[in-house]
């Protein structure tokens, strides 16, 4: 049985106001920083055997936050990196909404793309593959491994066997835990959101 604990990364410095994706100088704030200090002290009794992590920077910080708890490494997986945003990296949320290409992308998630970026069964596609593939390298394991709300959310609703377009009735917050596990019966989730007091 492996228990995959998916974190995602902590409050970053332009969260909530620009379209971050993959850009670079993108970094945990002091709230956010806190928050994945609180959700490394949830996992310090998890029997964790090791910490994957997206390579963006706000991930590998909140990786690193847990891996100074847990006294492991942290081991970066491009197959958890954020969604490709395309066009829209760097864009406020409200310059996002006036592209005519918004609609499309914000109801019908299993058939648009990003302009220039990504489809999310590509993301979907990407992630489902690294979780199987942490799954052989640790079929009796415990493991961390962090990312982003769109990746999290693709996984998950593999997971429940839902259609991609339902995705976003998945709260995946900042620095909140959800717990998959996978074993010879099959995958089940545990846990949806779970966030730990700061």
């Amino acid at each position: 049985m492996t228990v995959f604990y998916l974190l995602r990364h902590g409050e970053h410095n332009v969260q909530g106001r620009i379209c971050a994706g993959r850009m670079p100088g993108v970094v945990l704030s002091e709230r956010g920083q806190a928050e994945a200090e609180a959700a490394a002290r949830r996992l310090t009794e998890a029997g964790i055997a090791a910490i994957y992590a997206s390579p963006m920077e706000r991930t590998r910080e909140t990786g690193e936050i847990v891996g100074r708890h847990l006294g492991l490494p942290v081991n970066i997986h491009d197959d958890l990196a954020e969604l490709d945003f395309g066009e829209w990296t760097g864009l406020t949320f409200d310059e996002v909404r006036k592209d005519p290409r918004w609609p499309l992308w914000a109801t019908h998630r299993s058939l648009s793309c990003i302009p220039g970026g990504e489809t999310m069964r590509a993301v979907q596609r990407r992630v489902v593959e690294a979780v199987m593939e942490m799954r052989e390298l640790h079929p009796d394991d415990h493991l961390v491994v962090v990312s982003h709300g769109d990746v999290i959310r693709a996984a998950l609703v593999f997971a429940l066997g839902m259609p991609l377009d339902l995705y976003s009735r998945i709260e995946v917050a900042t620095a909140s835990l959800s717990t998959v596990r996978i074993d010879n019966n099959g995958i089940r989730v545990i846990a949806i959101n779970e966030r730990v007091a700061i």
